[in-house]
């Protein structure tokens, strides 16, 4: 993507996401895309395809839940989806990333559509977004520093830490751990060693 098709592309995003998003996701929004930028330095991964990956992977998060179920029957997703906000709005994205925006690059739709449950084999940008939405600096959670500590040690251990967080959190309120989400930490941990 060359500078122009880059800018434009980031002006239309900064545009939909101004006008759809609530205030303080906007900025969470804002805060991943520079954590993501960040981290893309350090990993030596394209600055610019993780800004546009890190606008867009909430851009539908403040979807009334009666639309989104309505476009997870259109999109055809399963069932697990419907009435789950916090799984649905990832897959969401990444069809609005495409829809929308033109957007074709496999791992930026597939950046946005596993930043909430990770998955198998994810890529250094599907990490940095994953990773950036956790420990962006507003963040405030339990175990939010732990993870943050883990990150700067390497992308992987900041990955398990939070899957590992998530999993337990998950468990303990007695809630639905995507399989997604465990073979992503399953595979991490095996890579890690």
């Amino acid at each position: 993507m060359n500078s122009t098709d880059y800018e434009r592309l980031k002006a239309k995003i900064l545009e939909y996401i101004r006008n759809n998003l609530k205030e303080s996701r906007l900025q969470h929004t804002f805060r991943v895309a520079e954590t993501a930028v960040a981290m893309s330095g350090r990993e030596g991964a394209d600055e610019r395809r993780a800004k546009i990956a890190a606008l867009l992977h909430d851009c539908a998060r403040n979807l009334p839940a009666e639309r989104l179920n309505s476009l997870v029957d259109e999109l055809g997703l399963p069932e697990r989806y419907r009435n789950n906000v916090n799984l649905a709005h990832s897959k969401v994205g990444a069809a609005f990333a495409q829809s929308l925006f033109g957007i074709d690059d496999r791992e930026i739709l597939d950046a946005v559509s596993y930043h909430t449950t990770g998955r198998s084999g994810m890529t250094t940008l599907e990490k940095i977004v994953f990773l950036a939405d956790a420990i962006e600096p507003g963040r405030d959670y339990p175990g939010v520093e732990a993870i943050r500590d883990a990150a700067e040690e390497s992308l992987d251990r900041g990955c398990l830490k939070s899957l590992e967080g998530t999993i337990e959190f998950l468990k303990a309120a007695d809630k639905f751990i995507d399989n997604d989400t465990i073979e992503a930490f399953n595979d991490i941990k095996e890579k890690i060693g």
